[in-house]
């Protein structure tokens, strides 16, 4: 990566945080925003320190994490349409956290755990289906599988959201169509501690993902143990969807926009392209949630109704050039 384009993707990262928290019902200046930041006494100070600050920052990492999701499954089933959503790990951790909602889960560990746990039955459930021919993984099927476990596990959010009564089970529609308005400090220390493991498990076998992209075979005979990382990145991408569903709720297509647009300008191996595809899927998902705050000012679109409509036309463009 040349020097110029780092210092491009530096700008566009500044030019980022500053429109998330200058953005929003009530719109703040730059200056202000500065002295929001720095000066308790400034009079957006509340809304930039107590407000903003925590949803631009918590919005930079979940998109940082499902693009690293995105581009570590694509490289692991070699498909550059595989991505966290598709593959039915939002569906499945939406469905953990709704379950703990409607259960009554007062601590706000239960419903990550609760997520993580509906995403690792989802994998499982969506691995089996995929093993075709004598165990042999087709790739194409594992997505297939992936799709219509997803619709399952919506079916039954959607069925639990009706009949149940618990406080707040009722309000989960708008919270699984992904947004950042209950955003906080609090939700941003619970996502990191569950984020960042998985996060350095990804970035740590970066070379491994490497040698996956070339075949199995060929990643055995360079070293590499094929079942072992196979199994990392299940449970990494699982775990960080599930504690990006758990803090905002299932936002998708992060996973399949921000990957195909590094590989597109950078073509890197994937020790320079999980680094960059976190940092771009973090301004990716800040942008969108400036969208989300200011398309219909002063209502709020949900974010993961911004990232579909970009998504979905790429996805299907993917599509045709995949398919024979």
């Amino acid at each position: 990566m040349t020097r110029g384009r780092m210092v491009l993707l530096c700008l566009v990262v500044i030019a980022s945080v500053l429109a998330g928290l200058s953005a929003g019902a009530v719109p703040i200046p730059l200056r202000d925003v500065w002295q929001g930041l720095w000066h308790t006494d400034a009079g957006a100070s509340a809304i930039v320190r107590d407000l903003r600050a925590p949803r631009v920052v918590l919005a930079f990492l979940v998109g940082g994490s499902l693009g690293l999701c995105g581009a570590a499954l694509q490289a692991m089933i070699r498909n550059p349409l595989a991505e966290p959503y598709l593959l039915g790990l939002s569906s499945g951790a939406g469905l953990g956290a709704v379950i703990a909602i409607a259960s009554r889960a007062a601590s706000p560990w239960a419903i990550p755990i609760a997520a993580f746990l509906g995403a690792i039955g989802t994998v499982a459930l969506v691995y089996r289906l995929s093993l075709v021919s004598g165990r042999r993984l087709d790739p194409n099927v594992l997505l297939l599988s992936g799709v219509v476990v997803g619709a399952f596990g919506g079916a039954l959010m959607s069925a639990i959201m009706v009949l149940s009564d618990a406080p707040g089970v009722r309000n989960a529609f708008l919270w699984l169509l992904g947004g950042f308005g209950a955003a906080s400090w609090t939700a941003l220390a619970v996502f990191a501690v569950y984020a960042a493991l998985p996060v350095g498990l990804l970035l740590y076998h970066a070379r491994s993902l490497d040698l996956i992209a070339l075949g199995d075979e060929p990643a055995q005979h360079l070293g590499a143990n094929v079942d072992r990382i196979r199994r990392m990145v299940y449970l990494s991408t699982a775990l960080l969807t599930a504690a990006s569903v758990a803090t905002c709720g299932i936002i998708g297509f992060v996973g399949l926009v921000v990957p195909h647009a590094v590989r597109t300008m950078f073509r890197p191996l994937h020790q320079s392209l999980l680094p960059l595809v976190f940092v771009v899927g973090g301004c990716f998902l800040v942008l969108a949630d400036v969208v989300s705050r200011t398309a219909v000012r002063p209502l709020e679109l949900p974010v993961g109704v911004i990232t579909a409509l970009i998504g979905v036309p790429l996805f299907a463009l993917l599509l045709r050039r995949t398919l024979p």
